[in-house]
Formats: C-alpha cells, sequence, structure tokens
C-alpha cells in the first residue's frame, strides 16, 4: 500500500524558522522524493530565491512548484495574513510529470512531457498582472488531452511569485502530468441559485437589459427583493450574478459581481461582459451555502476515488472564503478532513481559482493524488 505523501507547514516571523519547523514536522527524510509542492505568505516573497536555494539544498528535491498568497492552507490550519509555509513532497515518477512556465507551454501544440507524450492535464499557477490571463487559460488547457487545469492566480500585494524549479513573474507556471498519474479533482462554487436559469435577450459589454424578456432589473426585484436590490453597497458580497457553463455535466457556473443597477431604465450591471442569448441566473452566498457545497463536492470526490487511498491533496481556496465566510479556527480546512480524512494537504487562497479551462471567483479547487 503506497504511503502518505509527507508534508508539514508552519508560521515564523524568519523563513528560516518557518522552514525549519515545516521539514521537521514531516518525515520526508528516507522518503523517495522527486517533486515538491511550497506555498508561502507574502511576507517571505523578497527572500523567495534564497528559501528555494536552502530548500534544494537541504532535501535534495531540485523540482518545485508552488506559489504565494496572502493566506497558505495545511490540513485542518489555514494561515491568513501570517509569515507562513506549507511543504509536500512527492514521490511521482520523473517520467510522469514535467515542469514548465511561461512561453514553455507553447513549445507545440501540445503540452508534452519530456518523453514527447501529450500530458493529459496539469496543476498551475498564474501571475496576477498578466492581462490576458484567461485566454492563456483556455490556450493551455486545450494543449492537454484531457482540457483540464487546476490552481489558482497568486495573491500578493508584492509582485505574487511563482515556482517552477525557479522563482518565476508572468503568465503560468506549473508542473504538467501524464495519464498515468492518478488525479482526481472538483471545484466547489459556494453560492446558491436564487432563481431560475434566465435568457438574455438584450445586453451591451457588462449591461445587462432584458430578461426571458422582462426588464433585468424587475427580474431582480422578484428573487431578491426591491429594498435588497435598489441597495448594491448592502447586496454585495451576498448576492451575485452566476453564468451557466454550456455543456458543463456538473452544472458548473462563474459568478460575478453586481456591479450596479438603472433603476429608471430597468438595467443591471455585472462584472463580466455578457452577450444577448446567453444564460443568466443570481445566487446569494453565505456560510450555510458555502458549507453544503463544499459538503457535496467532498461526496463527489469520494465517489471518485473509489476506495483508493489519498496520498496527498493541493487545495486552492478564494480569498473571500476562509474565515469570512466559513468562520473561524480553520472550518473550511477541517470540514475537508472531517469527510476525507486528515490527508496530507497544502495550498493557497487566491485571487482567481482555476478549473478546467477558466478563472473562476469565490471557489475552492481541491486536487487528490491516489494511489
Amino acid at each position: 500500500m503506497s504511503t502518505p505523501f509527507p508534508f508539514g507547514h508552519a508560521a515564523a516571523d524568519h523563513w528560516r524558522d518557518a522552514l525549519e519547523q515545516a521539514l521537521a514536522a514531516c518525515a520526508w527524510e528516507g522518503f523517495p522524493s522527486t517533486l515538491g509542492f511550497l506555498y508561502l505568505n507574502e511576507a517571505y516573497e523578497p527572500a523567495l530565491a534564497e528559501m528555494m536555494a536552502a530548500l534544494q539544498e537541504a532535501t535534495g528535491v531540485q523540482d518545485w512548484v508552488g506559489s504565494v498568497g496572502i493566506g497558505v492552507a495545511a490540513t485542518n490550519h489555514e494561515y491568513l495574513d501570517t509569515p507562513a509555509l506549507a511543504l509536500l513532497f512527492t514521490d511521482l515518477p520523473k517520467s510522469e510529470y514535467r515542469l514548465f512556465a511561461g512561453m514553455d507551454a507553447y513549445e507545440s501544440e501540445e503540452l508534452r512531457l519530456d518523453d514527447g507524450r501529450q500530458a493529459a492535464l496539469a496543476i498551475v499557477h498564474a501571475d496576477a498582472h498578466s492581462q490576458d490571463l484567461p485566454e492563456q487559460v483556455r490556450h493551455l488547457a486545450a494543449r492537454c488531452s484531457s482540457g483540464f487545469l487546476m490552481g489558482g492566480v497568486t495573491s500578493s500585494r508584492g509582485q505574487g511569485a511563482q515556482l517552477a524549479g525557479r522563482v518565476l513573474h508572468g503568465g503560468l507556471s506549473g508542473v504538467a502530468f501524464s495519464d498515468q498519474v492518478m488525479i482526481r479533482t472538483r471545484l466547489s462554487q459556494g453560492c446558491t441559485p436564487i432563481g431560475p436559469v434566465h435568457r438574455i435577450q438584450e445586453a451591451e459589454r457588462n449591461i445587462v437589459a432584458t430578461l426571458d424578456r422582462r426588464s433585468a432589473l424587475e427580474v431582480l426585484y422578484d428573487e431578491v427583493g426591491e429594498v435588497l436590490a435598489r441597495d448594491i453597497r448592502r447586496a454585495a458580497g451576498f448576492i451575485f450574478a452566476a453564468l451557466p457553463l454550456a455543456g458543463s455535466d456538473q452544472g458548473d457556473y462563474l459568478v460575478r459581481n453586481l456591479v450596479g443597477v438603472d433603476e429608471q431604465n430597468g438595467l443591471v450591471a455585472i462584472g463580466d461582459y455578457v452577450e444577448s442569448g446567453a444564460e443568466l441566473m443570481f445566487c446569494k452566498r453565505d456560510g450555510d451555502s458555502a458549507h453544503a457545497d463544499l459538503q457535496r463536492m467532498l461526496a463527489d470526490l469520494q465517489k471518485l476515488a473509489a476506495g483508493r487511498a489519498i496520498r496527498g491533496a493541493i487545495y486552492v481556496s478564494c480569498l473571500g472564503r476562509g474565515e469570512s465566510l466559513f468562520g473561524a479556527n480553520s472550518i473550511e480546512l477541517r470540514l475537508i478532513s472531517k469527510i476525507l480524512g486528515d490527508v496530507p494537504l497544502v495550498g493557497f487562497f487566491a485571487n482567481g481559482e482555476i478549473y478546467h479551462d477558466r478563472i473562476y471567483g469565490y471557489t475552492g479547487v481541491l486536487t487528490l493524488f491516489l494511489e
């Protein structure tokens, strides 16, 4: 039976102390490590190159991927706005994965491993400062045989560095896997629809005029109440527009902010461009909805695991989730352990979550490595 992946995490004012404590907490010595994941708080970002060199020298593992985040996640722990790091070792065969960065991913029409095989899927990290990220994500996903990416956008008040064997900035980086690596992943939206799916009849850019041949604002009034719909500032963080994804077998949708309303003309503005003929629904986001949807996602993953042991996990959650949505004491991370067990888990709180071929918001993406 395969052993769980060694992992560790720690918080400390200085990165050297955190790294020493995290390594001491995990039984990595004697484990045939090949690929590692490292997530760290932005406080350590200025010394990231030095940290990487120290980690590579101390462990002998050269292939590290990861990201900087305002928050860091680990099994049963979330470190929000706290100097901390989390790391996880894997023993995946070197022939079954490949690190990539920037334009490395676009060398050919397909993302390939070192032996020329097409990669099946990839865990990716993205630079929040790149203006064409949605297109880059679609482009890279199309070059994987499954069309699937999992990961997130760096969150940092600094540059927002990524790791893929070295410190990187700009575009996408990460690790691509062959279909021989047993990976399962799912997305938790954290919202609940409060009405039916509507057809957009008239729209321009991000302004919706009519839904189901009615004023868009009238529809919003019916579903959330006139008082709340008029006060967008009060509704912000609770009521959202959701754009269903055509062809999704999971009922996925993109959640977008309500930006404003025009009471005189019955218009609703949302935080994304929309077109006539597309679908839209309104949804609510609160602790109960997020809790229920996370449980649904975890139940789905249990079924996908089909009894196989979980060796490790990568979790990317939105900065708008965590304590502000689930409550204090790392409830979001503890719920994962309650259902899946105390599996080795590391990750970060992102500025946008990557799943399949899109960038989401307010979501959690959990990726499992199975035996």
